[in-house]
C-alpha cells in the first residue's frame, strides 16, 4: 500500500486556507440590481467553480510542497520467473591464466575473461532472476547482494577478470555465499549458489561442519563449474595410488565429494575449454527457471515539486481568469461610453 507522509506536519494547519476561495469569488461582484434577473447560465457557473476550485487547488498544493509531501519508503511483493542464484566466483592468481595454464597471448583468453564473458551472456538470457555475487580468494570477498537490478549485476560481472590474489578459501567463500540468501529468498522460488573455480583447496573441519548446518537449516542448489587446466587432476579422477587419495593430495576430488555429501541437490561441471564451460552454463540455464516471490524495496520518493508545479499551475489559471475580466470590462466600459455619445448626439 503506498502512503504519503510529511517532514513538517506542522504546516498542514495552513490548509485552512484552500477553504477561503469557496467561500468567497476572486472576481469583482456583478454590476447588476438584481441577479436573480439574469438566466442560468450553466457555462457560467462552471467557470465561476472552476475558478474556485483552482484557488483552493493553489493553496492546498502551495501548503503541501511546504510541508514536504512525499511518498514513503515501502516494500513491494512481485513475483518473478527463474532462481534466486549466488554465483561464487574463485578469484585466486591462478584464474589469470589461460586454460593451458600460461599467461594469455595474442588471441587467447584466461579463465576469469572466460567465465566472465560467458556468464554476462548466461545474465543476459535470465532477466528474471535475483542474482548476487560473492567471490574469495585468500579471504571471502562479498561483492553484490541477491537484486533483481541486473545493470549492478552485469558490472560486478565485468570486474571478475581483475587480477586476481594468491590463495583459494573456498570453504569460507561457501558460507558467505549460503548466507546471502535474504529472508525474501526463503520465502520461495528456486535457491542455488553457482561456484566457478579452477581449483580447490583443504576445507578446516569447522567449516565443514558449519557448512552442513547451514544447508540443513536452509537448502539449497550447489553448482560447481570446474574450470579445469590442461593436465591438472580433474574432479572425478581416482587416485593411481591409495594412498593418494587425501585432501591435501588431491583438493579438487575431494571437495567434489564433499559437495557430494551435504544433502542437498548437486552437480559438477568439469570443462577444460570456453565451449565446455558454455555447454555447462547452459545446462544450468535450462535447469534453474521457478516462480520466485520477492521484496522490493522501493525508495521515499519527493512531491514537493509536484506540490509547487500544481500551485503554479492553478496560479496561471487564475492569473489568465483576471486578465479575461480586466478585458472584458474595459470593452465593457468602452462600449458605455460610446453608448453615451450617441445618445447626447441624437439629443
Amino acid at each position: 500500500m503506498i502512503g504519503l507522509d510529511v517532514d513538517h506536519p506542522a504546516f498542514l494547519f495552513l490548509l485552512l486556507l484552500a477553504l477561503l476561495p469557496l467561500a468567497t469569488s476572486p472576481l469583482h461582484g456583478t454590476p447588476l440590481p438584481a441577479v436573480a434577473l439574469v438566466p442560468r447560465d450553466g457555462f457560467s457557473i462552471a467557470v465561476s467553480l472552476g475558478i474556485r476550485l483552482a484557488g483552493a487547488l493553489a493553496f492546498a498544493a502551495l501548503v503541501l510542497g511546504l510541508a514536504g509531501l512525499n511518498l514513503k519508503a515501502r516494500e513491494v511483493e512481485r513475483i518473478g520467473s527463474g532462481a534466486n542464484l549466488m554465483l561464487l566466483i574463485d578469484r585466486s592468481a591462478s584464474m589469470d591464466n589461460t586454460f593451458a595454464d600460461r599467461a594469455p597471448g595474442a588471441g587467447e583468453e584466461s579463465k576469469s575473461a572466460a567465465a566472465k564473458r560467458l556468464l554476462t551472456e548466461f545474465l543476459g538470457r535470465r532477466p528474471r532472476d535475483r542474482i548476487g555475487i560473492a567471490a574469495f580468494s585468500t579471504s571471502p570477498i562479498p561483492v553484490l547482494p541477491l537484486t533483481d537490478h541486473h545493470e549492478a549485476v552485469a558490472a560486478a560481472v565485468a570486474a571478475i577478470d581483475r587480477p586476481g590474489l594468491a590463495l583459494t578459501d573456498v570453504g569460507r567463500g561457501l558460507a558467505l555465499a549460503l548466507d546471502s540468501f535474504d529472508a525474501s529468498a526463503a520465502s520461495g522460488g528456486s535457491r542455488a549458489v553457482l561456484l566457478v573455480s579452477d581449483g580447490a583447496a583443504v576445507i578446516d573441519p569447522r567449516v565443514q561442519a558449519a557448512l552442513r548446518d547451514s544447508l540443513k537449516r536452509s537448502p539449497v542448489r550447489l553448482y560447481w563449474l570446474f574450470l579445469r587446466t590442461v593436465g591438472s587432476p580433474g574432479i572425478f579422477d581416482k587416485p593411481r595410488v591409495p594412498g593418494e587419495d587425501t585432501p591435501q593430495a588431491m583438493p579438487e576430488r575431494h571437495l567434489n565429494l564433499f559437495l557430494a555429501s551435504l544433502g542437498v541437490p548437486y552437480r559438477a561441471f568439469e570443462a577444460g575449454s570456453p565451449q565446455a564451460v558454455a555447454d555447462a552454463i547452459a545446462e544450468i540455464d535450462r535447469q534453474e527457471s521457478q516462480p520466485i516471490p520477492y521484496l522490493e524495496r522501493i525508495p521515499r520518493r519527493d512531491l514537493a515539486r509536484l506540490c509547487y508545479a500544481v500551485a503554479s499551475a492553478a496560479c496561471a489559471l487564475l492569473l489568465a481568469a483576471r486578465l479575461a475580466e480586466r478585458g472584458l470590462g474595459a470593452r465593457r466600459s468602452a462600449g458605455s461610453d460610446l453608448t453615451g455619445i450617441n445618445t447626447r448626439r441624437a439629443a
